[in-house]
């Protein structure tokens, strides 16, 4: 539910005969809404191309001017944000919520949104990386259920902008904690302690 909350205001726009065509796997409507069906991954995203005035929260920075969350990926542009595909090679902490899991050539891998990870072997966290031969007829295996984003409290009555500047701040620095960009539950715990600690309750 987690990516409703951001995704219905550009459902809300949809209207009757809106064309739309085929990408990689999914149908893509011209405002920007596409639905991912690969391997019965079954999640709308807004695809590549696509200006948000912000960013969605939770969204994580992962260097080189790069914002990932849920599978979709960010570039500043101009005053906004583009959505992109991401650039193989290019590590993130955590998978996405929702993703499905493959085992090609004796090797898993992890897709969302058109994307390919696998475990880094640089260093803690997940690679992009191209698709991998055997892709087209590799069979996906059962994965947990996503966990909800927490909702934010602010004790203090901190505005919105600050709310945001803080939980920006937060995931950054929860990327730099040990196994944090190996293990979510590191990640998600590392934020909630910040987040504590500069007067929010999440729950």
């Amino acid at each position: 539910m987690s990516k409703l909350r951001w995704l219905i205001p550009l459902a809300l726009a949809l209207t009757a005969g809106v064309a739309s065509a085929q990408y990689h796997g999914g149908t893509r409507v011209d405002i920007g809404l596409r639905f991912d069906s690969r391997y019965h991954h079954d999640h709308y995203y807004p695809a590549p191309g696509y200006v948000a005035r912000g960013l969605p929260g939770g969204a994580v920075f992962v260097g080189q001017r790069y914002w990932y969350h849920g599978g979709v990926w960010y570039q500043p542009w101009r005053a906004s944000y583009r959505v992109i595909a991401p650039p193989v090679g290019i590590v993130v902490p955590v998978l996405p919520s929702a993703y499905v899991t493959l085992r090609i050539g004796g090797m898993p891998y992890y897709y969302a949104n058109g994307t390919y990870y696998a475990v880094a072997t640089t260093g803690p966290g997940y690679v992009v990386v191209a698709p991998p031969p055997g892709a087209d007829t590799a069979t996906p295996a059962p994965v947990a259920p996503p966990r909800p984003d927490p909702i934010i409290y602010p004790r203090n009555g901190q505005s919105s902008a600050q709310i945001e500047a803080d939980r920006q701040d937060c995931n950054r620095w929860a990327t730099t904690q040990p196994s944090a960009m190996n293990d979510a539950g590191v990640f998600n715990r590392a934020v909630e302690a910040c987040m504590d600690g500069r007067g929010y309750s999440m729950r």
